[in-house]
């Protein structure tokens, strides 16, 4: 049986919420930006009347200006938009069971088994689009397909307020001469390497020798390879599934650049405190820590190391954040930003008592964020902080447990 499926994608997500809660934003050119005096002054998300003044995402809030004098930047609600992706999943959810995010505006849906009561998946899709816009006040564009790729590259295709079908028996046609970085997870250094090979559409990736493309890219070349031809049996996952988490990270850039160690322990500390709590809510542990670093000149790399014990308590996560970051930083180069992540994660097993007195601490230190998750909760993450974070408010005021609320999605699960 060929299968339906939908890929449904928010257009301008940011920027459209908040034309919803802010009505006189409509028609004017809108950007959703970062705080400029907290060097987060990027444009994040943008109207279709910004766009079209060569708006980008990334893009500086001078250069924002530069490009449209008239422009008007609103701070990012991401509770606000979380809440509405939310709400948008209920109305998929009336037509099909099998509705899997990626990310937070979009969703590809199962629908084979509703054409009986709903019709056709161009037909569904004209529900969603119209009960989107009529209940909620936002557009989606929407993907329709016999596989995942390509409902999410007919989605991309036509926007706003759109469907594009790509039908089993002529795909070819409409899909062949696209660009290859077009096709999902062919990004820049992808689409060099496939450029180097006189490779341009997916058309030409998929006219490729299977081995040929294996041998410039590996297992990934092979996947790429089998999506330009049509092949993908990959399943849209229920709802109620929650994909596995392969790693919790926090980053942020700093008010101002990190010259002292204490600077870079206030940092550290924020970071450790929200990626141990995310660790502790989905009951994982880490047995190990990846630090990384961003310089003044905006150069990034990463060390990471192994834990003797799995943790999930802050301090273990911020004892070697903090000595991967004293090892490896280059000396006379202030940190821009930093960033910690928990790698290699696993289920939370229940303690085992010992009489080493340093497994005792580690549990104690545990309960002891536990009970400080609880008061955090109620009260707000500023309600119980370190000593430290008093000595620089400016450093301390990072919150990532509230700023970070969105975390991606990967295709190919986690």
């Amino acid at each position: 049986m060929e299968r339906t499926i939908l890929h449904a994608d928010l257009n301008n997500f940011y920027a459209s919420v908040e034309c919803v809660y802010r009505p006189q934003l409509r028609g004017k050119p809108v950007a959703v930006a970062g705080d400029a005096q907290l060097r987060h002054g990027i444009v994040l998300a943008k109207s279709y009347e910004a766009r079209a003044c060569d708006v980008q995402t990334g893009d500086p809030l001078w250069l924002a200006r530069q490009k449209c004098p008239e422009i008007v930047f609103v701070p990012p609600d991401y509770g606000r938009y979380l809440h509405y992706s939310q709400l948008v999943r209920q109305i998929y959810l009336d037509y099909t069971d099998l509705v899997e995010p990626y990310g937070l505006d979009e969703c590809w849906l199962d629908v084979t088994g509703s054409a009986r009561l709903f019709g056709r998946g161009s037909q569904i899709a004209a529900q969603l689009r119209r009960r989107v816009k009529k209940e909620l006040g936002v557009t989606i564009s929407v993907g329709v397909s016999f596989n995942r790729v390509f409902a999410k590259l007919g989605s991309d295709l036509k926007k706003p307020d759109a469907t594009t079908v790509l039908p089993p028996n002529c795909w070819q046609e409409r899909v062949w001469p696209l660009p290859v970085q077009d096709l999902i997870y062919v990004g820049h250094a992808t689409e060099s390497k496939l450029a180097r090979m006189g490779i341009h559409t997916i058309g030409q990736l998929a006219a490729q020798p299977p081995a040929l493309v294996q041998q410039k890219l590996g297992k990934v070349g092979v996947l790429l390879w089998g999506w330009a031809n049509g092949c993908d049996r990959s399943q849209v996952q229920p709802s109620h599934i929650s994909l596995p988490v392969k790693s919790i990270g926090n980053s942020t850039t700093a008010p101002r650049d990190l010259v002292t160690d204490r600077d870079a322990r206030i940092t550290l500390y924020a970071l450790c405190d929200s990626v141990a709590a995310r660790l502790r809510a989905q009951h994982l542990t880490a047995r190990t820590v990846q630090l990384t670093i961003r310089d003044c000149d905006l150069w990034s790399y990463q060390r990471q190391m192994t834990l003797k014990e799995p943790c999930q308590d802050s301090q273990t996560l911020f004892d070697a954040a903090h000595r991967l970051f004293c090892r490896h930083r280059l000396p006379g180069r202030p940190a821009r930003g930093l960033g910690v992540k928990a790698c290699n994660l696993a289920l939370q097993t229940p303690p085992q008592l010992s009489l080493y007195g340093e497994i005792q601490r580690a549990q104690r230190q545990t309960d002891l964020e536990c009970a400080l998750d609880g008061i955090r909760a109620k009260y707000g993450n500023f309600a119980v902080r370190r000593g430290i974070m008093l000595t620089d408010p400016a450093l301390a005021a990072v919150d990532p447990q509230r700023d970070h609320i969105i975390y991606p999605v990967g295709f190919l699960g986690g």
